[in-house]
């Protein structure tokens, strides 16, 4: 086979190919397929019929996220009302249905504005967050007992949040032009599914999906205001221009990159300057919450401190995960100057996120949807996606058991303190192996799934098939494969590429 062309001859995916089918080159894929029919056949009509990939993904979707409603029923019916280890016994607890009078909704207090009675003085919500709970609220009848209003509460939420969901998998799905099906693994997600309605972290989760969707379009500026929005409502969003400012710093794309940062402190300062200066202690509650939170649930720095009989500080927390964070953004940098092949976004912005994940002083299981499309994008093979996957079940079931044995009394029904810290490990260890698999792609492109099949970096909007301007170490060379590599080679943007033939990864 040819050599690998360098950056300069690898030909931005401009036009409409063919797309990529997943049960040709992945086994667990073709095997799951045997459910509807088997894999698709060469001869198959695709696109002729009203079932496009990309409606068949928000079909199923739908369908996950109802089943997910179906899980809660127990909590809806009485877990969330009587019985203080009920909704933790059938992992159903949601904070929505107590948030709506534990943050003054049910009494009609506007957040960020009006103080609340007990502990917390303030909504400890990000500005657009707290806009999503207050229309909730409004969509809330007034009248009936205070359980009616929380269960209407929470099924007007759900019916906000399942918007979002459709958004997160549709973008997910538009993102790489040739790989819709990827969005099948969003889709049908089983963590998606069970953490979708205990919060409001889809909001975040959609508006960064439908940024990413923007930036693989070209169109900068929108990208910048999205992810605005997203870091209105949430606090990681923010985070994919770190890696985004060094993709471009390695391209040259300046011009793109400075658009799209100023389009994102533009929308965030729209949103929040408002409150800012008429509510300050309101707006400020959740930057000195979040600064002055102990460690909590699932992180692990609960796990060293119950492990080393320790106890660590919010202080100390806070230093340790800076610290931790500035050196894995450090390593992701290191990671894309230094790669033989400039790393796809996708992959940069799992990583990013992850890395925070793995760093935060608190791990609520809804985080993990944070990661979901992230992941679909940055390594979307079956295998991978459903070992981590399994591992954030796991610790889902792990926390809700363990909470059940702290709250039964001296029944003690549930996951004692020792096995909720192998919980913790799980998530820990499935976490960081999906990491791994995503760096030794950026390494050996020839395991990218997406590389593999022709494409260059479909994610990247103007960094798609870009040449090199600043690169260092083995990256300042020409690629050559690994000696110890066998199977078919890739050569970046050519999708004259072979699929694998043996099932390899």
């Amino acid at each position: 086979m040819a050599p690998m062309p360098s950056a300069e001859t690898t030909p931005a995916s401009v036009h409409e190919p063919d797309l990529v089918r997943p049960t040709r080159d992945d086994e667990v894929a073709a095997a799951g397929s045997q459910l509807i029919g088997g894999p698709i056949g060469r001869r198959a009509l695709l696109g002729r019929s009203w079932w496009t990939p990309v409606r068949v993904v928000a079909l199923v979707a739908i369908g996950l996220f109802a089943l997910g409603m179906v899980q809660k029923l127990p909590c809806y019916d009485s877990g969330w009302f009587f019985g203080a280890s009920s909704q933790y016994t059938h992992a159903c607890y949601s904070d929505i249905p107590h948030l709506y009078q534990g943050r003054g909704f049910a009494d009609g207090l506007v957040p960020y504005f009006d103080k609340l009675p007990g502990d917390m003085d303030y909504l400890e919500y990000p500005v657009l967050t707290g806009v999503f709970m207050e229309v909730a609220s409004w969509l809330t009848p007034g009248s009936g007992t205070l359980q009616s209003r929380e269960q209407t509460y929470w099924m007007v939420n759900a019916g906000m949040l399942l918007v979002c969901a459709v958004v997160i998998a549709v973008c997910t799905a538009r993102i790489h032009r040739r790989r819709p099906w990827d969005g099948l693994l969003v889709a049908l997600a089983p963590a998606f599914a069970l953490t979708a309605t205990i919060n409001w972290d889809l909001l975040a989760v959609a508006l960064l999906a439908a940024a990413m969707l923007m930036w693989s379009r070209g169109r900068a500026l929108a990208f910048g205001i999205l992810v605005g929005l997203a870091t209105a409502a949430k606090f990681y969003p923010f985070l994919v221009l770190g890696p985004l400012l060094v993709l471009c710093w390695r391209a040259g794309k300046w011009r793109a990159f400075s658009t799209a940062l100023l389009g994102a402190v533009g929308a965030w300062l729209v949103v929040n300057v408002p409150v800012m200066f008429l509510a300050p202690q309101g707006w400020s509650k959740f930057y000195s919450f979040s600064r002055e939170r102990g460690v909590d649930f699932g992180s692990i720095f609960l796990f060293v401190s119950r492990w080393l009989n320790i106890e660590i500080t919010a202080d100390t927390a806070n230093a340790w995960a800076m610290f931790m964070m500035v050196a894995a953004c450090a390593g992701i940098a290191a990671i894309a100057l230094t790669a033989p092949r400039r790393p796809r976004f996708a992959q940069l912005a799992f990583l990013i996120v992850a890395a925070f994940i793995l760093t935060n002083k608190v791990y609520s299981p809804q985080y993990v949807l944070w990661l979901i499309p992230l992941a679909a994008l940055a390594r979307p093979r079956w295998r991978d996606f459903l070992v981590w996957q399994a591992c954030e079940v796991a610790y889902f079931l792990g926390i809700w058991t363990y909470l059940a044995y702290t709250t039964s009394g001296d029944a003690h029904k549930g996951l004692p303190t020792d096995g909720y810290q192998v919980a913790i490990v799980v998530h820990l260890l499935g976490t960081l192996y999906l990491c791994a698999v995503v760096v030794r792609d950026i390494f050996l492109p020839e395991r990218d799934m997406v590389r593999r099949s022709g494409d260059d970096d479909p994610s990247g909007g103007v960094l798609d098939g870009a040449e090199d301007v600043f690169v260092l170490g083995a990256a300042a060379h020409p690629p050559r494969h690994s000696a110890h590599l066998e199977g078919p080679h890739v050569e970046w943007g050519s999708r004259d590429a072979e699929p694998p033939k043996d099932g390899s990864p």
